[in-house]
């Protein structure tokens, strides 16, 4: 029984030692001559008791008004916890001269960036924003991107925070485009944005229809696939259909497709699209053949 019982108190220290791991308490003296030691660091998320040794009454109060023991006896103590990074001047009320400081060390600066849009037509806006852990306002965030192919990233721009230390800036990307945001020497993460051409296939006369491909680069004598749903929902492909000086091909689907009603669109594949764009695949349009 001594051994269990010699076990059990093993654990229980264990237990406590890594429940209190993660924080310390930091302990000052409120002397007749004043707080003991007047400055101390911690990091946030410690705590700091202050204990009256004197044979007076003592009240700690921050300047700022952020914290305040009650009334302390002698013997008596009162602990605050620090969760926020900075400086915290504070003083005894029964004896304003007698001041300390607390100096909190917070978590290293950070900044976060996102994207509206992951995916998107050649040619729609992005918008690029985030916020800098400090919450401040008028702080410079430098925007970078680096498209596809290109060596090295280039600044797009350099922002001022807002409230909360929010920023965001519209980009309008023609490739691929990766973008990370700068702040006091510390990086966010990369996010990126993958583009596909816009392609398009629209109604003219006499049955003709166009497809029309808009892109960063020329398509011209590049092929866009004809398709059309099949019964069982898949597309199915007619035609090529070489793209002409302007990106375009005027053509009759009549000529591809059987009698009845037929879904068609127009698709251009990643091979056919090219480095740094998705494929591309235009609306749906329906044809009644007779």
């Amino acid at each position: 029984m001594r051994i269990v019982a010699a076990m059990l108190a093993t654990a229980a220290a264990s237990l406590a030692l890594v429940a209190t791991a993660g924080a310390a308490t930091i302990g000052v003296q409120i002397k007749s001559t004043g707080f003991s030691p007047g400055s101390v660091s911690l990091t946030h998320g410690d705590a700091v008791t202050w204990k009256n040794v004197d044979k007076v009454d003592h009240q700690v109060v921050a300047d700022d008004g952020s914290f305040a023991s009650p009334i302390l006896h002698a013997g008596q103590s009162y602990t605050t916890t620090f969760n926020r990074a900075g400086s915290f001047r504070y003083h005894d009320s029964f004896a304003a001269k007698h001041a300390g400081r607390i100096t909190v060390k917070g978590p290293p600066p950070s900044l976060t960036l996102a994207l509206s849009e992951p995916i998107v037509n050649y040619g729609a806006v992005v918008t690029l924003s985030g916020a800098i852990s400090t919450g401040a306002a008028n702080q410079s965030v430098e925007i970078d991107a680096t498209a596809y192919g290109q060596a090295s990233p280039i600044q797009l721009v350099v922002l001022k925070t807002g409230t909360g230390g929010a920023f965001s800036y519209a980009v309008t990307p023609k490739l691929y485009t990766t973008y990370v945001a700068r702040w006091n020497n510390t990086a966010s993460g990369t996010v990126l944005v993958q583009v596909a051409p816009k392609l398009q296939l629209l109604a003219g006369k006499n049955g003709y229809m166009r497809a029309v491909l808009t892109a960063p680069i020329s398509m011209a004598g590049k092929h866009v696939s004809l398709q059309r749903l099949s019964s069982f929902g898949q597309w199915v492909n007619l035609s090529n259909l070489t793209l002409g000086t302007l990106n375009g091909k005027l053509f009759k689907p009549a000529d591809y497709l059987p009698k009845g009603t037929s879904h068609i669109r127009v698709f251009l594949s990643v091979n056919q699209a090219g480095l740094g764009l998705l494929a591309a695949h235009s609306g749906t349009q329906t044809i009644n053949k007779k």
